[in-house]
């Protein structure tokens, strides 16, 4: 659990960033880091389609540069977009300004292919910043989205079963989940994403855009 849902000491870390939605509603909000790549992105968004649910992807700016068409097929779909910086960069490792001119780089990509958005969102690669680098985002007007549960989709010690279970296991009202349509993930999601997808609907669960 430590894992899958964020521990309280990180929510303390950054306090107004967005883990979890509204508890007393019966909804979720599905989140996809780290594409678009032609190998995942298209079958995400066949099965997302074929449920008639949308979702955020969270877009590395570099990918959108490389696969316009695959980005752009995320937006005419009515997907929500938000930035993951442009290099999948970890905080830790760069000066505030270098982290906040590569998120902005990625805004740009964004931007050029899909139009500005009033409060983009942001997440951070790998789910870590800088203190500074959270509060300089923050001020830069962007909206910080962690998440609830991540599935885990990319752990090659988990099975793809392994990585459901925890769908079934830590989904609740207003939970940000995520997962990711990387080449890490790709295989166990073409087995388990449409389970997972049919396992919240029969539970009730409303999938939501964020505002």
């Amino acid at each position: 659990m430590f894992i899958e849902q964020p521990a309280r000491f990180l929510r303390w870390i950054y306090p107004n960033a967005v883990w979890r939605m509204d508890p007393s509603a019966k909804a979720v909000y599905l989140t996809f880091d780290d594409g678009p790549i032609p190998e995942a992105t298209p079958f995400v968004l066949a099965t997302l389609a074929r449920y008639g649910v949308r979702a955020t992807f969270f877009v590395v700016g570099d990918n959108v540069r490389k696969h316009p068409d695959v980005f752009r097929a995320v937006v005419a779909a009515g997907h929500r977009i938000g930035n993951h910086t442009f290099n999948h960069i970890g905080g830790f490792r760069w000066h505030s300004n270098c982290y906040l001119e590569n998120t902005e780089k990625a805004q740009r990509a964004i931007d050029a292919s899909a139009g500005g958005e009033a409060a983009p969102l942001f997440r951070p690669p790998h789910g870590w910043m800088r203190p500074m680098q959270y509060r300089i985002i923050r001020a830069s007007g962007y909206r910080i989205i962690m998440w609830d549960l991540v599935t885990r989709d990319y752990s090659r010690r988990l099975t793809a079963e392994e990585v459901l279970a925890n769908v079934k296991r830590y989904a609740r009202n207003g939970s940000i989940i995520t997962f990711h349509d990387s080449l890490r993930s790709i295989d166990k999601l073409r087995r388990i994403l449409p389970e997972a997808i049919e396992w919240l609907l029969a539970e009730g669960y409303e999938f939501r855009l964020f505002d």
